[in-house]
């Protein structure tokens, strides 16, 4: 503190104030200066020595300050030159300073004078102006403490002053002050609560709580209805005050025919366009107004548009998922301007080596229908427009292949919005579901790059329809494990997988190597991808074929890696389903494959049930399939397919 004033923060503005000795406390976005009763005794001098007398300080507190350059020599403003030209005459207290030059004249002892001077010296000692952006505890302690020393000064009994007034005869006590601040004036360094404003730690009044939640509430049970016309409504009701919706359509690239390829990749790009009763700029608005999130995916199997929101809103977000989804306007100009951003990201995607080798391993590992790729290609990208857009909806969108699933909402709700605008569409006989045929091969694309990256797969027959194979190969997944050459580690990173323990620790011109899968209905994928230095290549290929005979031996596996997996696996589904949005395409995908939702507590027992000969079983079957081989990069020194093919089946 300087030496006539005290510096504060009071919403961004530093405002200094001169006066004898006074307080200065920012409340509710004001600076109040209050005097004590030691300014009281020196302010209230006669008129004849002081010219005015000032009662209060307020908005007012500058005019009234003002003292004639006659009788004061200069004149005091509370902010201004004088100010700084007060502070700046000296560092000490002298009797120079207009405190001390009247204390001596105040009807007070010698002795209250004395106590005065010395709780000044000691605040303006201690309390240092706090600076611009100061932090907010140093803050609070310093002007406590200005506040407390200042206080004690007022004891000094106000009687004793002419005139006097009863104004701030509520601070002539340091206890109130320092423990029961009146109203707001000091509810900023206190914690105390505001006049205007009620406190936070009392119940409002005539507001009912709701009753507290118990320790355990039993998760929701999934209720499921099905309307006349073949389509599914499921919900799960969750304590959460948020809903999340969505409407799954067993229709993904594996319907899409050799006039319709790339249809599924533009049609989650035209998701949320324009409908027959919305402009998109209309609904980009409703999604805003109501503090919304959509969103579209696809998949080989699935078309997923979701929405996720607060509970309160339920009705419009499923008039608004379901408009959507029935009734794309697919505008020539929306179609073509989503079109430009397919190119682009066709462009992407033949930069990226992990969603090529996704990509060549289904090309070339299946033959018909699930060989066919996600993404829209160069070849087929320029026969899209909206009339096969509007060709492939109607074939496809129809009831008995729809789920309407939600988490966060009552089953007897949404029915009784949903069923409304969703009982007329047509009842179509379902169409039976592309035969996986999966065949085996070889796919190569030679670039200069550097770098070689490869992928091994065999196939998982059955897909989820053989649940416990699906269950046992996700398990091996996270057994085998893998990832980047660098990881921060940490719990739950996998860094005790065979792969990284086995593979990545031991080669460092091994720059990623994972176990992956790709599982559907009626088939699925798995096996090993990886990216190494291209002199490394040949080697890192011996070394991947390795490990996935291997976990194919009996009693290769130990107790304590299998027990490991099943955590990991019992962990990442129990994380993933606490998301409103996962757990509700859970809901619909389920209803989609079996035809029911099945708890999760099943799919923990089944985890919880495996075996390492399970694991050296479905290994010994996944291996014997025809083996998936798929690189890009510099590919000249792989081993060819024939090579590679032999060193499984001669197993």
């Amino acid at each position: 503190m300087s030496e006539s004033h005290l510096e504060s923060v009071c919403q961004g503005k530093v405002r200094t104030f001169l006066t004898d000795v006074h307080v200065k406390i920012a409340c509710q976005g004001k600076v109040r200066t209050f005097f004590t009763e030691v300014h009281v005794k020196i302010v209230r001098m006669s008129k004849k020595k002081r010219g005015k007398t000032v009662n209060n300080v307020g908005k007012s507190s500058r005019k009234k300050l003002r003292m004639s350059r006659k009788k004061r020599g200069k004149t005091v403003n509370n902010v201004g030159k004088s100010s700084r030209k007060y502070s700046r005459k000296n560092n000490n207290l002298t009797e120079k300073l207009p405190l001390f030059k009247y204390i001596s004249k105040a009807k007070i002892s010698a002795h209250e004078q004395e106590e005065a001077r010395k709780n000044i010296q000691l605040c303006r000692k201690s309390c240092s102006s706090p600076p611009l952006n100061p932090e907010p505890s140093v803050t609070i302690e310093t002007d406590r403490k200005a506040l407390l020393i200042f206080s004690s000064v007022s004891h000094l009994h106000i009687h004793h002053v002419r005139g006097g007034s009863r104004v701030l005869a509520r601070f002539s006590s340091s206890t109130v002050v320092a423990t029961k601040p009146p109203g707001a004036l000091f509810s900023w360094l206190t914690g105390g609560g505001s006049d205007s404003l009620p406190p936070l730690d009392f119940a409002l009044k005539d507001v009912q709580l709701p009753p507290p939640l118990p320790d355990y509430v039993e998760p929701g049970k999934t209720k499921i209805t099905t309307l006349t016309n073949g389509l599914k409504i499921a919900s799960e009701t969750s304590a959460s005050p948020a809903a999340s919706i969505g409407l799954y359509v067993d229709c993904g690239s594996v319907y899409e025919t050799p006039a319709s390829y790339g249809t599924t990749h533009l049609l989650e790009r035209m998701a949320f366009k324009s409908t027959l009763n919305r402009s998109h700029l209309r609904i980009v608005r409703e999604v805003e107004a109501i503090g919304g999130n959509v969103n579209a995916a696809a998949s080989r199997e699935h078309m997923i548009y979701t929405y996720d929101a607060l509970k309160t809103y339920v009705p419009q977000m499923v008039e608004l998922l379901v408009d959507c989804v029935r009734n794309p306007a697919f505008l020539d100009w929306e179609v073509n301007e989503q079109l430009e951003k397919v190119k682009a990201e066709i462009d992407e995607h033949s930069k990226n080596p992990q969603h090529l080798l996704l990509e060549a391993v289904h090309s070339a590992g299946y033959s018909g229908a699930y060989g066919n790729s996600l993404a829209a290609t160069e070849a087929t990208v320029n026969r899209l427009n909206n009339t096969v857009l509007e060709e492939f909806v109607a074939e496809n969108y129809t009831a008995p292949r729809i789920v309407l699933s939600a988490l966060g909402v009552e089953h007897e709700e949404l029915l009784k919005v949903a069923e409304p605008l969703l009982s007329d569409l047509p009842k179509v006989p379902r169409t039976e579901e592309p035969a996986p045929v999966y065949v085996g091969g070889d796919y190569r694309r030679q670039a200069d790059s550097g770098m070689t990256h490869f992928a091994l797969a065999f196939e998982v027959p059955g897909g989820w329809l053989k649940e416990k194979d699906a269950m046992t190969l996700t398990v091996l997944q996270l057994l085998m494990g893998g990832g980047g050459s660098f990881s921060a580690g940490g719990p739950g990173k996998g860094m005790y997988s065979r792969l990284y323990l086995r593979v990545l620790n031991a080669y460092p011109q091994i720059h990623a190597f994972s176990a992956f899968s790709s599982i559907y209905n009626n088939t699925g994928l798995f096996g090993i991808q990886a990216a190494t230095t291209s002199d490394f290549a040949p080697r890192a290929v011996e070394v991947a074929t390795k490990e996935l005979t291997a976990v194919a031996n009996p009693g290769e596996v130990d107790r304590v890696q299998l027990d490991r997996a099943k955590q990991l696996t019992k962990s990442a589904i129990l994380m993933n389903l606490e998301s409103r949005m996962v757990a509700s395409e859970d809901i619909g995908r389920q209803l989609l494959t079996y035809g029911e939702r099945k708890p999760v507590e099943h799919f923990l027992k089944a985890i919880d049930a495996i075996s390492a000969n399970d694991i050296a079983s479905v290994a010994q079957k996944l291996i014997s399939s025809p083996l998936t081989m798929a690189s890009c990069g510099d590919v000249l020194s792989l081993p060819t397919y024939d090579a590679v093919s032999s060193r499984f089946h001669s197993k």
